[in-house]
């Protein structure tokens, strides 16, 4: 993989975010796919505009997006784009900055690029395969806790089994609150129901770049571009926490999944 590439991804992505900022406290179209799962016409123009840039940099890879009807024929790519126009979308229709464009490679299952932009929060992240993290120009590293208790974790409440943990401030953006434990300023994110994997595919790069673990809700790794283009919940944490995070979690995590 090539830092020309890279470096296109990245610039692609960025103007997508100054897009997406640019209708961002406007009016425009809104309205749900489903029951609590909100979408916007803005949601629609940085996906047609991440397409035809994106399309034209790889135009063997496959395209895999929260919002665009999926095609079979990605599985027999072996490079794919793995796109979330706007990953918060809540946040962005409330005027909160916890939202971010995220854009993905994945070769052989794995990704080898991912970027955030996160315009509102001014705010860029980039990974590559083997070379590190980055926000803006610095390099990123995840935080040495080695302890689950008081373990700073993105929420809104905790449940009564997990407040020896510490709440810190939650962006919309799964993408983003992952990127917040490769910065250190979280040490574990974790969900426990069916997820995309646009939602995650950027910021699993991210996070395992800067040191972070990253596995599904029962500790297994993740792998993309597969059928249903879904896994079971995310765990990422500080390496020396992640072993106790999945025995703490397990019970619920497979009671979730077995739903």
């Amino acid at each position: 993989m090539t830092d020309t590439l890279a470096d296109a991804v990245a610039a692609v992505a960025a103007d997508a975010g100054r897009l997406a900022m640019a209708r961002f406290g406007t009016d425009f179209r809104r309205w749900e796919k489903s029951p609590g799962n909100p979408v916007c016409e803005v949601d629609l123009e940085v996906d047609a505009m991440l397409r035809g840039r994106l399309s034209a940099l790889l135009p063997d890879a496959g395209w895999l997006s929260e919002e665009t009807v999926d095609n079979d024929d990605r599985l027999a790519a072996r490079r794919l784009w793995v796109v979330d126009p706007i990953d918060g979308t809540r946040d962005f229709l409330r005027e909160r900055t916890g939202w971010a464009v995220s854009v993905a490679l994945i070769e052989d299952g794995r990704p080898v690029i991912g970027i955030l932009d996160a315009p509102a929060r001014n705010e860029h992240w980039r990974a590559e395969a083997g070379k590190g993290a980055y926000r803006g120009g610095e390099r990123i590293q995840v935080a040495t806790r080695n302890l689950l208790s008081g373990a700073r974790v993105p929420a809104d409440a905790l449940p009564k089994i997990d407040r020896d943990l510490i709440m810190v401030a939650k962006p919309n953006s799964i993408a983003l609150r992952i990127a917040m434990v490769a910065a250190a300023e979280a040490d574990m994110v974790a969900t426990l129901r069916w997820g995309y994997e646009w939602d995650v595919a950027a910021a699993t790069l991210v996070a395992q770049e800067a040191g972070a673990t990253v596995s599904d809700a029962l500790g297994q790794p993740l792998a993309f571009n597969t059928p249903q283009a879904q896994a079971f919940g995310i765990l990422a944490t500080t390496p020396g926490i992640h072993a106790e995070a999945v025995a703490r979690l397990a019970d619920r995590a497979q009671a979730a999944a077995a739903r």
